[in-house]
């Protein structure tokens, strides 16, 4: 169950074969993402569990969610904006029916990613979950 801008990323990662084309892909989504105010980079928005420094600011607007989010390292910049683009005006109940694992892995990250960063991965989804329960 991925958004239609999700399903972009999936189309575009097939046409680039190779993976530091897909890096730099998702680094560059990074780069095109506004950058979190300093004043959200606080320690309640701080994702623990990240090799990197991660901030996610969600809200729910009308049942909607969405969030915004930042990162010291270029690569995790761009997998929050890939997480954006998978989460992001979904409703919270359809938040919670996301397979996020499942979806990630139809780009290949999963195996791609170095232990630590699949884990900051986890834990970036288990605190948007997290967020989407407590609606």
């Amino acid at each position: 169950m991925a958004s239609p801008d999700f399903e972009e990323i999936v189309e575009d990662f097939e046409f680039l074969e190779d993976w530091e084309d897909r890096y730099r892909f998702v680094i560059d989504m990074g780069k095109a993402m506004d950058s979190l105010p300093d004043a959200l980079k606080a320690p309640a928005t701080k994702v623990d569990g990240c090799a990197s420094q991660v901030w996610l600011h969600p809200t729910v607007s009308d049942g909607v969610f969405t969030f915004d989010g930042e990162s010291d390292a270029m690569i995790v910049r761009g997998l929050v904006a890939v997480l954006r683009k998978l989460y992001n005006g979904l409703t919270l109940k359809e938040v919670l029916a996301v397979d996020a694992h499942g979806e990630m892995a139809r780009l290949g990250l999963n195996d791609h990613l170095s232990a630590q960063r699949s884990n900051g991965v986890r834990a970036m989804i288990e605190r948007i979950r997290l967020v989407a329960s407590a609606g």
